[in-house]
């Protein structure tokens, strides 16, 4: 581990805690903008991790994670170096937007250049000032708007050192996924950073159960990586996740008003009735059955009734045994809801 760590000029040492705001382009008003990124010194070597939240600037789950996260006394006694950035995208974080003033997706220009465009230069940023620091990453996402997730890790397996991370993580499932070129997974494939996705809960809202599961995945794969050591403290029981190779989205077969009949985790099979849609007046001849195109989970959906014709509604993942999947996932709803969770929170639960 480096004597110094250097993050936008500012001299991090081991043993210390900053904010540093890494300094962004101006807003149109010459309003100063800046990104902060709190550092987290051990006194002792080990790996150098990143958190990220809100590259998605809409996407919040990731930044009440990583608030706990760096709350948490169990972070006493950390080896290496944890970087949080709770908000990467932070211009549109202001707007309350996925994208960036100039209509870009971030998460699709990374490692970004100096002299491109806007979303290229914060992309370029974020590699240059974090990401070359580090041998470890997870990045936080949601749903986009009016869509939720179910806490899933989404990773490329064949990476060396990410299924070690994504199994650490205990989310009940794990989604075997391609990297997307311009995705900062992807850039830090090509950094040799192994990098985790994990994506739970909806855009622009809260969603306990995702950030539980958030803030405990984080602390299960820092430990795992010799972050930090085993705590004595009763742990919830490992989970062993299931991996899906390949999902597929069910669709709108036509317009009209969705009344959804299945459940977020549930096991369906190919042809059963996931719900109706049926145009706003008229009887039942207008109404038309939303089947599952194929056997597996659901891990994601719509959450808004109101659909055009092709719309996603259902995003079902296959598993080998999703009959297992559904009773896992049943039981980690269990274990980390409020009302049943019997463990002493750090944080009281958003309700």
């Amino acid at each position: 581990m480096p004597a110094e760590l250097v993050i936008a000029g500012q001299p991090i040492k081991p043993g210390e805690t900053r904010v540093v705001d890494v300094p962004l382009p101006d807003l149109y008003m010459h309003t100063a903008l800046s990104m902060p990124v709190e550092v987290i010194r051990g006194r002792r070597d080990g790996p150098v991790l990143f958190v990220s939240g809100a590259v998605h600037g809409d996407e919040i789950v990731g930044v009440e994670i990583i608030r706990r996260l760096i709350r948490s006394k169990r972070l006493s006694g950390l080896r290496g170096t944890l970087i949080t950035i709770p908000v990467v995208n932070v211009y549109g974080f202001i707007n309350q937007t996925r994208y960036l003033p100039d209509r870009r997706d971030l998460n699709r220009c990374f490692p970004g250049s100096e002299e491109g465009s806007l979303a290229a230069r914060l992309a370029n940023l974020f590699m240059t000032e974090v990401v070359s620091h580090c041998t470890h990453g997870i990045d936080l996402h949601t749903a986009a708007i009016h869509r939720d997730n179910l806490p899933q890790i989404r990773a490329s397996l064949e990476t060396p050192g990410v299924e070690e991370m994504a199994r650490a993580f205990n989310a009940p499932v794990i989604v075997n996924s391609g990297l997307i070129e311009g995705s900062l997974r992807y850039a830090c494939m090509q950094a040799e950073v192994p990098v985790i996705v994990y994506e739970a809960g909806e855009a622009l809202r809260f969603n306990e159960l995702a950030i539980r599961a958030g803030v405990r995945g984080v602390l299960a794969v820092m430990r795992r990586i010799g972050m930090l050591s085993e705590t004595r403290r009763r742990q919830l029981k490992p989970v062993d996740p299931f991996v899906a190779e390949s999902s597929t989205w069910v669709r709108a077969p036509q317009s009209g008003i969705f009344r959804m009949l299945v459940a977020m985790g549930a096991h369906v099979k190919k042809g059963d009735c996931l719900g109706m849609v049926a145009a706003p007046y008229g009887g039942a001849q207008t109404e038309t059955r939303v089947t599952a195109s194929c056997s597996g989970v659901i891990i994601g959906r719509t959450n808004i009734p109101l659909v055009n014709e092709g719309e996603a509604l259902f995003h079902i993942a296959r598993f080998n045994r999703p009959d297992e999947v559904a009773d896992s996932v049943e039981a980690f709803h269990t274990r980390l809801d409020p009302a049943t969770d019997t463990s002493t929170p750090e944080d009281l639960p958003i309700i």
